[in-house]
């Protein structure tokens, strides 16, 4: 292998990869390091704002797209925006989330089926969307942004839980459908990264932070760019012969004792 190959190994270079809720947060981080790996990366979000600014940061190789992943019916259309601006999505990054923090018998039926909706129906109707042409050009990529609480159990967020274990589900399957057309299927599961919400979550509470860094044996919270760079990684032809994987970067939160 040359210095070359090597190089081009964890390149993105000709990729277009639409990553859902990507104006801030992990979707934002995987976005930089794309972008710095050669791909063009459109946004796809609710907040116009928060992704104008996103991709005014990015700079010329990133667009947006202003969409509700969960209106089922409008996806259709959003490919073909898509594709007429950049051409066909070769990488599908489903990160759009939405959360609910309630015990479980006070979480409804509505509850819960809103966050079925984002995270579990509305990242299927855009694999169904974009999984047509992948396999005809024999070359693609799906990932899925999972969670610790697809692998751990956590209280008070049964929804979430359950949803983001239906994206490894969804992730095993897909990968032994469509690995033999060339488009491979990835999940990450993130640990506890720096973000507002992170932050948001633990200000004011030291026990819950201390409890989490005391679980993690790196003993520090990561990054967004430590996702992104997963990321580069799960879609680059590094990674050619890897699929139907969960990537945990956690800093060993899972294997934490």
């Amino acid at each position: 292998m040359t210095d070359d190959t090597a190089n081009k190994a964890f390149r993105l270079d000709g990729e277009v990869a639409l990553i859902t809720g990507g104006g801030s947060g992990l979707g934002l981080g995987m976005a930089r390091c794309m972008v710095r790996s050669g791909a063009k990366v459109v946004l796809v979000g609710r907040r116009e704002a928060v992704l104008r600014d996103a991709c005014a940061d990015l700079g010329e190789a990133a667009i947006y797209e202003v969409a509700d992943v969960c209106d089922f019916a409008a996806a259709g259309a959003l490919i073909e925006r898509i594709v007429a601006r950049v051409g066909p999505v070769s990488i599908l990054v489903n990160n759009a989330g939405n959360s609910m923090k309630k015990p479980a018998a006070e979480t409804t039926v509505e509850d819960f089926a809103a966050v079925l909706n984002t995270h579990v129906l509305a990242a299927h109707n855009l694999c169904r969307q974009v999984l047509p042409a992948m396999i005809a050009a024999q070359h693609g990529s799906i990932l899925f942004t999972a969670s610790m609480a697809s692998i751990i159990g956590m209280p008070l967020i049964v929804a979430y839980s359950a949803a983001k274990s239906a994206h490894l589900g969804m992730m095993r399957s897909l990968s032994t459908e469509v690995a033999g057309h060339g488009v491979r299927v990835n999940a990450i599961a993130p640990g506890w990264i720096e973000s507002a919400m992170l932050r948001r979550a633990l200000t004011g509470d030291e026990p819950r932070t201390n409890k989490i860094l005391s679980r993690t044996p790196m003993g520090r919270f990561g990054d967004p760019e430590d996702i992104g760079w997963a990321a580069v990684y799960l879609c680059s032809p590094a990674a050619r012969f890897v699929s139907g994987v969960l990537l945990p970067v956690d800093g060993g939160a899972v294997v934490g004792f």
